[in-house]
């Protein structure tokens, strides 16, 4: 059964171009481009998006929609919701899974790289201790692994919390570690633009000195996916552990994670 949207080319390569959002720089395909298993199998493009925040412009509400996007699912703070709510796809239905980001009134009162530092350790460690965080992904992963149509999730800037979930389903499709990895860093690059205008402001308002503790917040950063996957060895002792005793997924449920998303 051919499970890409219409529109995806022949190959399983959906095109670059159509990913690229002006008004939500950090939107592409979860998949793609070149991910494979660690046997060397091709991921299914245009069923399974990730993104920073839904603040999108009318063209790109229409290219969302022109992807068949049926289901946003929102891992953002209610706070968050309120002050930058998501601008509505036609079509698609938007369900709330919150997990806990970077607490910003902490980012206020940082006064050093190193605290920011911690403050951004402890946020990773949360996505594998707290409670509701493991419930919102389990929930995200169920919806991957049973969706009819593509899906979007994603975060504020789409690469925590979306770069952890994303790790996740990837880590359980059978990438490998590496290339997990890469991809978790791509929202660096997508990011880019943004996060030196937020640096820019940094630099206005709060002086140079500042700069440098506000991109800790700002950046996808190895060091904080290995701490994440610290606290799973630590509480779980694998990946697999964590999936199936923290998230409560079972067998069936990442078969078919794997069924929908490996070709």
């Amino acid at each position: 059964m051919d499970l890409r949207p219409p529109g995806g080319s022949p190959d399983g390569a959906l095109g670059e171009e159509l990913l690229r959002l002006g008004s939500a720089d950090n939107f592409r395909d979860l998949t793609g481009p070149g991910l494979r298993t660690a046997d060397g199998r091709r991921l299914r493009p245009g069923l399974v998006y990730r993104s920073n925040e839904l603040a999108l412009s009318d063209e790109d509400v229409a290219q969302v929609t022109r992807l068949g996007v049926t289901a946003v699912l929102d891992l953002r703070h209610a706070d968050e919701i309120a002050l930058h709510p998501d601008v509505a796809v036609p079509g698609a239905t938007w369900e709330h899974l919150e997990v806990p980001g970077i607490p910003m009134e902490a980012v206020a009162t940082l006064d050093d790289r190193s605290r920011a530092d911690g403050l951004m350790h402890d946020v990773y460690r949360g996505f594998v201790r707290h409670p509701g965080a493991r419930a919102a992904f389990a929930t995200l992963l169920r919806r991957m692994a049973t969706a009819d149509a593509p899906l979007v999730f994603h975060c504020t800037a789409g690469k925590d919390r979306t770069g952890w979930a994303a790790a996740l389903a990837l880590t359980a499709c059978g990438v490998p570690e590496d290339a997990v990895r890469a991809d978790y860093l791509v929202s660096n690059e997508r990011s880019h633009g943004t996060r030196e205008k937020y640096l820019g402001m940094v630099r206005e308002h709060l002086g140079e000195d500042k700069v440098e503790v506000y991109e800790r917040v700002l950046v996808a950063d190895e060091r904080y996916l290995d701490t994440a996957l610290s606290a799973v060895a630590d509480d779980y002792g694998s990946l697999p552990g964590y999936l199936t005793e923290g998230l409560g997924l079972d067998g069936g449920t990442l078969d078919a994670l794997r069924g929908r998303l490996v070709e």
